[in-house]
């Protein structure tokens, strides 16, 4: 308890009696009283040979129970096993490289690393690091092309996180780093460390290839990355039909099952090759194991066909097209549960356009934006 706040009160013997209060502050002084802790309590790390001098190793963890005039900064120190001047110790506890390892000179060094607090008097604490010496690299990374398909509706694309590249590598103490050439990086970013793939705001419609490559230090492998940037017509939103599908998550049909269930549906639907399929958004169904896919079809003079055509389509090849994934139902209007009575169902779409859905796998990953379906009674 650092401090304490008494109200005091002093009562004459008088009749009546008279009384004041007064406010005493009470301020606990820290005495330095804790030495600082090391976490974990000592430490193993390793470094691969002809790593380059200034390498670094370790971030050595360290905390004081005391306040903080007699905790941070804390000074490091190698008190012994680096008489040879192999390691330096930064002052923010980074452990690095001073020479170029050797396996076949030394596979292990063993350090005591004191901590000194900032206290007076000073408090020390001790740990070991055991730093092992391993062979360099000799597996390349292994990375999985990625597609990714991202719908926005007109120029309103707001940006963000869009996939993810997955690699691997044999060799079990390989770090993996991924980069994307600089004159790529105005519209899209690549997270160094995860691979993670950010795309900025405003994309326009077409096709990017993004010249990417992930690197173990040693070897650097470029990996296929393209990215299909679709804007969408307000007109789609009034000539669309939504299937339902039943037992499927939206990563397992991105992965599993669009490529070929739209190649069926095209097949289905389509009147002249020309003609355009979009899928404009997929979401799970609130409360449910179903999914809803909304999609709309442009002719190839530029207009759409009519919910009610693109229907009958189906339905005349709902068997085709269950071969592929069970459907639930072919939504054109969602009014269950209204009883309009001598009125009719009205079904209006919107889209969120700053709402996206990122649905991601390891080789595909699509980017669509929110909708929310209203229906009414009307006269």
């Amino acid at each position: 308890i650092s401090g304490y706040s008494l109200v005091i009160q002093a009562r004459d013997s008088g009749t009546p009696p008279l009384s004041s209060s007064v406010t005493v502050n009470v301020d606990i002084s820290d005495v330095n009283d804790n030495s600082p802790v090391f976490t974990p309590a000592n430490y193993t790390a390793v470094i691969q040979e002809n790593k380059p001098v200034g390498t670094s190793i370790l971030q050595l963890v360290v905390t004081d129970k005391d306040s903080f005039h007699n905790g941070p900064p804390f000074t490091f120190t190698i008190l012994t096993g680096n008489e040879e001047e192999e390691f330096t110790l930064d002052p923010h506890g980074v452990l690095r490289s001073a020479v170029i390892f050797k396996h076949m000179v030394a596979t292990e060094y063993v350090l005591c690393v004191q901590a000194k607090d900032s206290g007076k008097p000073q408090q020390v604490s001790h740990t070991y690091v055991q730093v092992r010496v391993i062979e360099e690299s000799i597996h390349k990374p292994t990375a999985i092309p990625l597609e990714i398909f991202i719908v926005t509706m007109e120029d309103d694309f707001p940006g963000g996180v869009i996939g993810k590249i997955h690699a691997t590598d044999q060799d079990v103490y390989d770090v993996l780093t991924y980069t994307l050439k600089s004159e790529q990086k105005s519209l899209f970013k690549v997270n160094n460390h995860d691979g993670k793939i950010i795309a900025l705001g405003g994309l326009d419609n077409g096709k990017y290839v993004l010249n990417v490559s992930v690197s173990d230090g040693r070897f650097q492998v470029p990996i296929d990355v393209v990215v299909h940037v679709e804007q969408l017509l307000q007109e789609m939103l009034q000539n669309t039909v939504t299937i339902r599908f039943e037992n499927v998550s939206p990563e397992d049909f991105v992965g599993l099952h669009m490529h070929g269930f739209r190649r069926t549906l095209r097949n289905a639907v389509l009147s002249q090759k020309q003609d355009s399929l979009h899928i404009i958004s997929i979401q799970p169904v609130a409360g449910s194991n179903q999914l809803d896919m909304l999609f709309a079809v442009q002719m190839h003079n530029s207009g759409f066909y009519k919910p009610a055509y693109l229907i009958q389509k189906l339905t005349n090849a709902r068997r085709h097209l269950e071969n592929v994934i069970r459907i639930s139902t072919i939504l054109e209007k969602n009014c269950s549960g209204l009883d309009c009575q001598e009125q009719h169902c009205e079904q209006s779409l919107s889209i969120d356009s700053h709402s996206l859905m990122t649905y991601s796998t390891a080789r595909i990953s699509f980017v669509c934006p929110r909708f929310y379906r209203n229906v009414r009674c009307m006269c």
